[in-house]
């Protein structure tokens, strides 16, 4: 069974989830794909998984980073779930680009190439946003581009765990990255 409860953020309010194995779901409220995996029938319950969800968020957003991570089980395709445990190696405060994400998977196969555009798709469609970093992808240009939340909590969230922005910008509605 699917449990939910509501975390404030100081970036908006946040809807956590989770089965009984890990959090399934972390979404700021009205952002892109929110709660599109969540089953209808969930019951509105703090589990000792959303408690400990709501814990490293407490510690998150103090500016820390949190020296723990919940119990995870985020739902998605054999090649999304490559993508995210890669987000999970991403270092708080540093960000890599889809690119370096899809070399490190073509890597791994033994493939000459793979596509940063499919690798935005699943970093796009990560259900249990911050917890996994997908924040932290960017543009090979620098560009600050594919955040669910939106751009300006993805601006945010970096800010929080102060990276450099210097090399980064939000391209003009409708540019090519």
């Amino acid at each position: 069974m699917v449990c939910t409860c509501q975390y404030q953020s100081p970036m908006g309010d946040i809807l956590l989830a989770a089965d009984e194995i890990g959090l399934t779901g972390l979404w700021f409220v009205g952002q892109k794909y929110f709660a599109n995996i969540l089953p209808d029938e969930h019951i509105v319950r703090e589990t000792p998984i959303l408690a400990e969800a709501k814990r490293w968020l407490d510690v998150y957003f103090s500016g820390e980073e949190p020296n723990f991570t919940p119990p995870l089980h985020p739902i998605g395709s054999a090649f999304r779930q490559e993508v995210w445990q890669i987000l999970l190696q991403i270092p708080y405060g540093q960000t890599t680009t889809y690119g370096e994400i899809a070399g490190q998977l073509a890597e791994k196969h033994g493939m000459d190439h793979m596509s940063a555009q499919a690798v935005g798709g699943a970093v796009g469609h990560n259900e249990v946003s911050i917890i996994i970093p997908c924040h932290r992808v960017v543009g090979a240009n620098g560009s600050l581009t594919g955040y669910a939340g939106g751009i300006d909590k993805k601006v945010r969230l970096l800010e929080l765990e102060k990276t450099d922005m210097t090399e980064f910008f939000i391209p003009k509605r409708g540019t090519a990255l």
